[in-house]
């Protein structure tokens, strides 16, 4: 970032992914906690036009508020760079790789990292039978927030029927019961571990609907098992290459002991209101909303 005293901050929000409506709630939370840290902000609705109306408005820095395609794929990241404008959160390779489901899973297991089988499938073999032993869970490679994640209980009768809009190759992982976990990563610490309470599963709805979901924070766990979170998360955080902020996403099956706990996915664009599970953290070690969106401006730089 330039040696500006104060200076001037576009957050980056909307965009084309679907998961438009929770970045443009991210995007309108933090630009009004970094006006309330004294920042000079204007709010960017991510489009097609993109790189002329950063031109235009020629920011000191970007905040990326996006989610999703696009905003957290490493395709702005790359665009931010070929611009010459420091930006938050992780770069290029981190970000797609992050965003790349299987690809993701690969850099875990060469890390040492607990996953659960996967693999890629085209949607038509799934929607015809079943593509390995149920329980199992689909969903699209490359999107995040739940979006488009179909779950094939052992009971079940037949395949996924999957909706049309599915891309043509899906991935297949083998369902991983137990507790939903996360941990947030900022900079090079571990913040702490949510225990994340459903009726259901923690589905797109749970997310983001009101009394959708009880966060439990810190996670009431056996040391070990917390301890491990803690580990598995920093070293995904790692391993990825991520900078600034991440939230890495576990399950723990509490039968099994610490063999039980398995790493998901890494989130690079970690939902950013104050009530989301990242700030909520951040909060809970004494780092306040504002004062977090201010810690990430004053972390952006290129070539991350």
């Amino acid at each position: 970032m330039s040696n500006t005293a104060s200076p001037r901050v576009a957050v980056l929000k909307g965009g084309l992914s679907a998961e438009r409506e929770v970045s443009l709630a991210s995007g309108r939370a933090c630009a009004e906690a970094l006006r309330g840290e004294g920042f000079e902000v204007v709010e960017l609705d991510a489009g097609p036009d993109l790189a002329a109306v950063l031109k235009r408005e020629s920011p000191d820095v970007v905040f990326n508020a996006l989610h999703g395609r696009w905003g957290e794929d490493g395709c702005v990241q790359g665009l931010l760079e070929w611009l010459r404008i420091p930006y938050t959160h992780s770069g290029v390779l981190a970000s797609a790789l992050a965003m790349d489901k299987q690809r993701c899973k690969l850099a875990y297991r060469a890390a040492g990292l607990p996953v659960v089988d996967s693999l890629l499938v085209p949607a038509a073999e799934v929607r015809g039978g079943h593509p390995m032993v149920p329980p199992y869970v689909v969903k699209p490679n490359n999107e995040g927030s739940s979006v488009g994640v179909y779950i094939v209980q052992e009971a079940a009768n037949g395949p996924a029927r999957l909706s049309a809009d599915m891309p043509e190759t899906v991935m297949v992982e083998a369902f991983a019961p137990g507790r939903e976990l996360t941990v947030s990563v900022l900079g090079e610490r571990a913040l702490t571990v949510t225990d994340i309470l459903t009726e259901g599963w923690y589905d797109y709805d749970a997310k983001y609907t009101t009394g959708g979901s009880h966060h439990v924070l810190p996670a009431d766990l056996p040391a070990e098992v917390f301890a491990a979170a803690m580990r598995h998360a920093l070293r995904a955080h790692e391993v990825l290459g991520c900078r600034g902020i991440s939230r890495t996403d576990l399950r723990w099956d509490d039968s099994r002991g610490v063999e039980g706990l398995v790493v998901l996915e890494t989130n690079t664009q970690p939902g950013m209101t104050a009530t989301s599970l990242a700030p909520e953290q951040a909060a809970h070690c004494g780092l306040e909303f504002g004062a977090l969106c201010r810690w990430l401006i004053e972390d952006a730089s290129c070539r991350r």
